[in-house]
């Protein structure tokens, strides 16, 4: 880290946050009072954005020790976490939320904690495409037709079919044909006729998984255009995101799907920390992915574009209190939202 980052910091957090928190490196009911974080972070993409953060946070931090720790999944790393394995972890909002609840996989098999909200990594944003000459156009059409909402354990498809089974879609959902099949077998299934729709996701701007731009190159699909009870599904649910997104920045591929902009529900990936976690460590890496924000998206393009620090916790929800570090971190630089709800250790 530079002179002048570490200046900064040190003005920032250890003369704003020095009677609540104490110095930096001395935090005074702060968690661990090391400066080193071991981050579980589940395979494939989200491996990728979590060794793009630690590169950054090894080239642009004198003090900060960032370590990945491989982890299976997004569930699997709350339950890790909560088994004290690891005092930081990349988890989704759906995933937390059920935890919270109790409810999902969490119902057979709870965790006696959650961790906390630190910031907004990425989303994994979701639609529908279906295959050309199946006269399928609104999601209504989805009815009676064999739909592929991605892999059985896929985080993509339980997002996606806690969003279609709420009110007021669950009658179109109960109707529908649920393929069960891998990703590898999905783009041949489609082909073939064996699935007539398929969910389509990814990171906008950054790209699409793999068996959805096999698909697009195999065979011709279009934009499944959502009903307003769709909208009304997905905004309602507390465990996803929405957003509106232009095609023409997220295409898929070459593939003219019939449409400007996609309506999409979204999987909401964040870093997540422990109690245990200290707090100038959290602090430090939220300077870290806010200043160099840059680097981490040449190395990782689907790590988060933050144009504001508020941009950081787009993803919070109130249900799931900030981690103490993060939270002064936004104080620190205007962008606290009174909404949300700083953690305590008491």
């Amino acid at each position: 880290m530079s002179d002048d980052g570490m200046n900064r910091r040190e003005f920032l957090y250890g003369t704003a946050a020095m009677g609540a928190l104490g110095l930096a490196g001395c935090t005074s009911g702060g968690g661990d009072s090391d400066m080193s974080l071991r981050v579980g972070t589940s395979a494939g993409g989200t491996k990728n954005v979590g060794l793009a953060v630690e590169q950054a946070a090894s080239n642009h931090s004198d003090s900060l020790e960032y370590a990945t720790v491989e982890s299976p999944g997004y569930i699997g790393t709350i339950r890790r976490m909560a088994q004290g394995q690891f005092n930081s972890g990349i988890t989704d909002n759906n995933s937390l939320n059920k935890a919270i609840e109790g409810t999902g996989t969490f119902a057979e098999q709870g965790v006696d904690s959650i961790p906390w909200y630190g910031f907004y990594a990425f989303p994994y944003s979701i639609y529908v495409v279906a295959r050309d000459g199946t006269g399928i156009e609104t999601f209504d059409d989805l009815a009676g037709k064999n739909v592929y909402p991605a892999e059985p354990g896929y985080s993509t498809r339980a997002t996606t079919l806690d969003v279609w089974s709420q009110e007021p879609t669950a009658d179109i959902y109960d109707q529908m044909n649920i393929v069960d099949l891998s990703v590898e077998d999905a783009p041949g299934a489609m082909e073939e006729g064996e699935i007539d729709a398929s969910i389509a996701y990814g990171t906008p701007g950054a790209g699409y998984t793999g068996f959805v731009t096999q698909i697009a190159s195999r065979i011709d699909v279009h934009y499944v255009e959502p009903t307003d009870a769709l909208k009304q599904s997905a905004e309602g649910y507390g465990g996803a995101g929405t957003s509106t997104v232009s095609y023409s920045d997220w295409s898929l591929g070459n593939a003219d799907i019939g449409t400007d902009e996609v309506f999409t529900w979204d999987l909401e990936v964040n870093y997540t920390f422990n109690p245990t976690a200290s707090d100038d460590a959290v602090y430090e890496l939220c300077r870290v992915v806010e200043e160099h924000n840059e680097d981490i998206n040449s190395t990782e393009a689907q790590f988060n574009n933050f144009e504001s620090t508020s941009d950081m916790h787009a993803s919070a929800r109130e249900q799931i209190p900030v981690h103490p570090g993060a939270a002064q971190y936004y104080k620190d630089n205007d962008a606290w939202d009174d909404s949300l709800t700083e953690a305590s250790r008491d």
